[in-house]
């Protein structure tokens, strides 16, 4: 039962490491302005629908091509800032927690959005999965 509390104060510090970088992101580029955010969301839709086959298909979170899949999703994220580790596994609990994002991701497939969110966290963990990001020319 120890390692739940430990899991919540995890995830509590990721909720934080997200809510933290986003506004600091946010006020330092003008809401992301620089971004492409049709392409973005073209880039993930794609995406999703890629990792929702091998999801469809039997693949675990920690397969290496779905792993691939998820750096690109990283690389996506990229566009708007560079997430430390502990806010992309937020990402991912924002994704679990919002109504509105489970329901989007899960959209592309019933259990997306956990499957995304359990493959994010293997990709966190992972000392040479977590790389620097692509760039924001990065493009899916």
């Amino acid at each position: 039962m120890g390692t739940g509390a430990v899991g919540n104060n995890y995830e509590d510090e990721c909720r934080r490491s997200l809510a933290e970088e986003q506004a600091k992101s946010l006020a330092a580029t003008n809401n992301w302005e620089h971004v492409d955010r049709e392409r973005v969301h073209q880039d993930w839709d794609v995406l999703y629908r890629e990792i929702a086959a091998f999801l469809e298909g039997g693949s675990l979170p920690g397969d290496q091509q779905v792993q691939e899949l998820v750096r690109r999703h990283f690389d996506i994220a990229c566009r708007f800032y560079t997430p430390s580790r502990e806010a992309y596994v937020g990402m991912s609990l924002f994704y679990a927690e919002d109504e509105a994002m489970r329901a989007f991701h899960d959209s592309y497939h019933p259990g997306l959005v956990d499957f995304l969110g359990a493959a994010i966290k293997v990709f966190a963990e992972q000392g040479s999965g977590f790389a620097p990001c692509a760039g924001a020319e990065a493009s899916a």
